[in-house]
């Protein structure tokens, strides 16, 4: 066995998301042939991609029946989080994905979505930071048990940066860790549009691959702002099945295709998709209607991302500071990781094959 007979052999074997061979996209590195014995790398688009079991396979079958039938072929994965940033970007330059979590209307469960999707790609291996950008609402200190800390301080040459807590593996930050949670937060559009650029420009993110947001409802100056702002990689929208969800849902969907904001929309989850109850696990009631988002993504040409149920343990969860994908009960964190698959490949295909990021500019 030579390097070019597995190159040769490992060009039949297609990166299932970006439709290309793994030779073509340069992901097969440091080749090792010892007798029988091949070992290789293969360099993925993020450390949480669901299809490592896929390519490990495809990988093997390809050596053994092109190349050497007796091969003991050993596949390690690496990961390269694919971007689209704009070189020499100096806004939030240690991320790769900024994607912000939207919905028309609340009361659909878009800052639960957040933190288990956050949950979910941190599990799979990825760097990953939660900004609460609900300047009015916040939810990530009572759904993460952080009530009542408060975030340090860092110098950066003489600038001073706020340093996110960390809790489950991922960096949160939210104006309910700076204010006290009994005040209600009266500022006027400015004023909160300020906070979140603040929550931009002098939080100390590190080094990520993901940066979820979490926005407020609707379509406002804090979506318009954190697009100027920061250069969002896309979106994902959240619905529940409901007529009047889903009308709100089409603003979202209206807003970010619009000319001037175009940012790509990664797909729609329909949150509160059925009702299951403890004891009848095999049961589905459709309380809030049926397939209402799967619907509306048929109907704009989206990606739908899946279902997510109304369970009792998703509530209990975020309300003890424990969400779902890391408490106990399995059909909940199914839906979130299939969840969290689904948009983390379409991530994938938006920075294959869209144009790179960049900040909006919205004339008045």
């Amino acid at each position: 066995m030579t390097e070019a007979d597995i190159l040769k052999a490992l060009s039949n074997v297609q990166e299932p998301d970006l439709g290309k061979d793994l030779v073509t996209l340069n992901m097969v590195k440091n080749i090792m042939i010892s007798g029988n014995v091949v070992a290789f790398t293969i360099v993925l688009t993020t450390p949480a991609c669901p299809m490592k079991d896929m390519m490990r396979t495809a990988s093997e079958n390809a050596i053994k029946l092109l190349v050497n039938k007796d091969a003991v072929v050993k596949v390690d994965f690496t990961a390269n989080t694919s971007t689209k940033r704009l070189e020499g970007d100096k806004i939030l330059s240690g991320v790769k994905n900024i994607i912000a979590v939207v919905s028309g209307k609340g009361g659909v469960g878009k800052s639960t979505v957040s933190a288990n999707l956050a949950l979910a790609l941190a599990e799979g291996g990825a760097s990953v930071g939660l900004m609460d950008a609900d300047i009015y609402g916040p939810s990530v200190p009572i759904m993460f048990g952080v009530r009542g800390e408060r975030p340090m301080m860092k110098d950066n040459g003489g600038k001073g940066l706020i340093v996110p807590l960390e809790k489950f593996g991922i960096k949160l930050m939210s104006i309910g860790l700076l204010v006290d949670e009994k005040s209600a937060v009266v500022w006027r559009g400015p004023m909160a549009s300020s906070a979140i650029r603040q929550f931009v420009t002098d939080v100390d993110w590190g080094e990520l691959d993901y940066l979820i947001i979490d926005m407020p409802p609707g379509t406002g100056d804090i979506h318009l702002t954190l697009m100027q702002t920061v250069p969002v990689t896309g979106v994902v929208i959240v619905t529940t099945p409901q007529n009047v969800a889903l009308a709100d849902a089409k603003k979202g969907i209206a807003m970010f295709a619009q000319a001037q904001i175009n940012v790509p929309i990664i797909g729609l989850v329909e949150n509160m998709a059925y009702f299951t109850p403890a004891e009848l696990p095999d049961s589905k009631y459709y309380i809030f209607g049926k397939e209402g988002g799967k619907h509306l993504a048929n109907e704009y040409d989206l990606s739908f991302l899946g279902q997510v149920p109304l369970v009792q343990s998703i509530r209990e969860g975020g309300d003890e500071g424990v969400p779902a994908m890391v408490g106990n009960d399995a059909v909940s964190q199914q839906a979130f990781r299939d969840f969290a698959s689904l948009a983390v490949r379409n991530i994938a295909i938006r920075n294959a094959n869209l144009n790179k990021t960049k900040m909006i500019e919205v004339v008045a």
